[in-house]
């Protein structure tokens, strides 16, 4: 794949704002050849081949790292003139965690055997389009940003040239360094039909899809008379009913129809559900509300044999969440945020090595996310997105990740790319450092997130600064220690040495000197006025070498016992509490840590749902927690590390 060079980028007018939608419009002859389409737009695009959806999906990226797509498509291509169409959604919000803010812009490039017979200029034709309401911002989620309105009364064949209200375009005086995309495009999926099961009254039906999806909406019907239709979309029915509203949410979109036939699918916006609630202003008609899913091309691996009936089910869902949590870039859920995190994207790269055997799509999440640069040097909490917040802690998460990625795919290429992130990271939290350990992070942008749970999930308001600010943390600490561990590995393929190995050995005697309770045989962290013990604190304490031996062998027996003394793992770091007891001693715990999988999914394998939840019980986060969630497909990993080897 050729660099691409100085595209000119346009708009359709000089002054873009939020929620805005664009179209473009130009031409080719075609007498023969191989077709080859360069684009790239902020924020999404949609490409129309004489009519026809051709291609979609613009990679999330970075303004100052903007990616391309390079696209054969002659197969869409005919004989004579061609009519090219681009639809392009401008976000333009700054607080949104799955988009970072540029300018709306387009730029695109088609060639017939090297030779350029389209590009975007000001001689391109573009108008704001009139299929989609303009800049109404409303929200899905904070974190996922805009929902839609679609407008099909003012729908005309503009993709194949009928022209009303275009004009030339604006140039948008921008030269931004552009690379090709690191990993595979979406492919559409088989369309899913969602069927009618509730009909609450003449004018609101709620559909099932039978199945968690995750892709675009599609809305097939013959409509007496044009009418507004309200449609609300959730993962569960609560009370029998799909709500919008929940919390500071609302799962809703909008749809006008036209008299006559309607058909219509966003290619722009991906929702994930299995339910719809349609409701109209007047008795309509059947309605065909379906899905078309959005998937990464993958191949799926054979399951380790010998899995019980009930873990063969488990496993199954371990790789439908995955898979639907792997888009652009690995997502924490596909429903509420669509967001790429470190901690969660830790979990799905390690269970993705054994489901999937696949490098390219982590190693260009790891590129994305080294592509980063908050002011203080902290990686941000989402990537790419330009809001404020920072996990602290998830910067260290980095680290593991980047290593696991090594061992596995033996890629150290990667590594050499990313170093200097890595080493900028580390030198924050080391010169942090005070009198041996680092302390908590406070300031109105820091959330001292470890995991769900009442303790540590930094439930206080974030920036407020309480008893624990500012102090030396027993998790942070020892996260560090296990990052430092990972960068020294690292350094080792490598051929270097920094000395990291060290300073995480003088760091695990300041953690068990200062965390470690001789008489109860626990490591504490301070909450509040008092002392908390953790099962978390007590994993992370073995991993990184704070504690071994006896005392360690004594800490997974505590651990796998269920001691009432320890604040329990939530899903997301339940395998921390695995790694540890099989770290101490792995013949003994292997068949405990398996059955502990069994018993903690047990309420998830036998539920009609397709997926796995984003906590044990499935209930949290305000009635919106997620019931496909990336974190938990943990057990994948376990069946094959510790069943495989038999």
């Amino acid at each position: 794949m050729e660099q691409w060079n100085n595209p000119t980028w346009i708009w359709c007018n000089n002054s873009a704002d939020l929620d805005e939608y664009a179209e473009f419009y130009d031409t080719f002859e075609y007498n023969g050849g191989t077709v080859i389409l360069r684009v790239s737009a902020d924020s999404n695009y949609a490409f129309y081949l004489n009519g026809e959806l051709c291609e979609f999906d613009q990679y999330t990226d970075f303004p100052y790292d903007k990616v391309y797509d390079e696209i054969d498509i002659t197969k869409h291509c005919k004989e004579g003139k061609n009519h090219a169409a681009f639809m392009v959604w401008y976000l333009g919000l700054e607080t949104a965690q799955m988009y970072f803010r540029g300018e709306a812009a387009l730029c695109y490039e088609i060639s017939c055997d090297g030779e350029v017979v389209a590009k975007s200029d000001e001689t391109t034709l573009s108008r704001l389009s009139p299929e989609y309401a303009q800049h109404i911002a409303q929200s899905f989620t904070p974190q996922l940003a805009y929902s839609f309105y679609y407008l099909a009364n003012k729908e005309n064949n503009w993709r194949i040239g009928e022209l009303d209200g275009f004009q030339n375009s604006a140039i948008i005086d921008q030269q931004l360094p552009l690379r090709p995309r690191p990993c595979k495009k979406l492919e559409l999926g088989t369309e899913v039909v969602a069927t009618p099961v509730k009909k609450v009254d003449d004018t609101t039906v709620i559909y099932d899809l039978g199945v968690e999806c995750a892709g675009f909406f599609k809305i097939e019907l013959d409509a007496d008379c044009e009418q507004k239709l309200d449609i609300n979309f959730t993962e569960r029915l609560m009370a029998g009913d799909v709500p919008n509203i929940i919390g500071p949410r609302d799962f809703s979109f909008h749809y006008h129809t036209k008299q006559g036939k309607n058909s219509y699918m966003n290619p722009l916006r991906r929702i994930a559900c299995r339910y719809f609630k349609v409701m109209s202003e007047k008795p309509i008609g059947e309605i065909k509300i379906s899905m078309v899913p959005t998937m990464y091309p993958l191949e799926i691996k054979p399951m380790p044999k010998g899995l019980k009936e009930v873990n063969q089910k488990l496993y199954e869902k371990c790789v439908n969440t995955l898979r639907l949590c792997m888009h652009e870039h690995y997502e924490d859920c596909p429903w509420r945020e669509q967001a790429l995190y470190t901690m969660d994207s830790r979990n799905q790269m390690l269970c993705g090595y054994y489901a999937f055997g696949e490098y390219e799509f982590p190693r260009a999440n790891l590129q994305l996310i080294a592509k980063d640069n908050r002011p203080d040097g902290l990686l941000s909490i989402c990537y790419p997105a330009s809001c404020h917040l920072v996990i602290p802690s998830f910067s260290l998460h980095y680290f593991v990740q980047c290593e696991e990625y090594l061992r596995h795919s033996g890629d150290l290429s990667l590594i050499r790319e990313v170093y200097p992130k890595l080493q900028s990271l580390i030198k924050i939290f080391l010169d942090n450092m005070k009198d041996g350990l680092c302390p908590q992070f406070y300031g109105n942008d820091y959330w001292n997130f470890y995991e769900w749970t009442d303790m540590f999930s930094g439930g206080y308001v974030i920036g407020e600064i309480n008893s624990c600010m500012g102090k030396p943390d027993l998790l942070l600490n020892t996260l560090l220690s296990i990052a430092l561990q990972s960068l020294e590995k690292m350094e080792a393929a490598m051929g270097l040495d920094s000395g990291y190995g060290k300073i995480a050995k003088d760091l695990n005697r300041r953690i068990k000197e200062t965390f470690y309770d001789e008489k109860d045989n626990s490591f504490f962290t301070i909450h509040g006025e008092g002392k908390s013990y953790t099962e978390l604190g007590q994993a992370w304490a073995i991993l990184c070498g704070a504690i071994e031996g006896e005392a360690a062998e004594k800490l997974a027996e505590r651990m796998s016992g269920g001691y009432p003394g320890l604040v329990r793992s939530s899903l997301s770091m339940m395998c921390y509490k695995y790694d540890a007891v099989l770290k101490v001693n792995r013949e003994k715990y292997k068949d405990w840590v398996l059955w502990d999988i069994e018993k903690t999914y047990s309420a998830m394998v036998h539920s009609e749902d397709t997926t796995l939840w984003e906590y044990e019980h499935g209930a949290g986060c305000e009635g919106a927690s997620s019931l496909c969630h990336g974190w938990s497909a943990m057990p994948l990993y376990y069946f094959h590390t510790l069943t495989e080897e038999d």
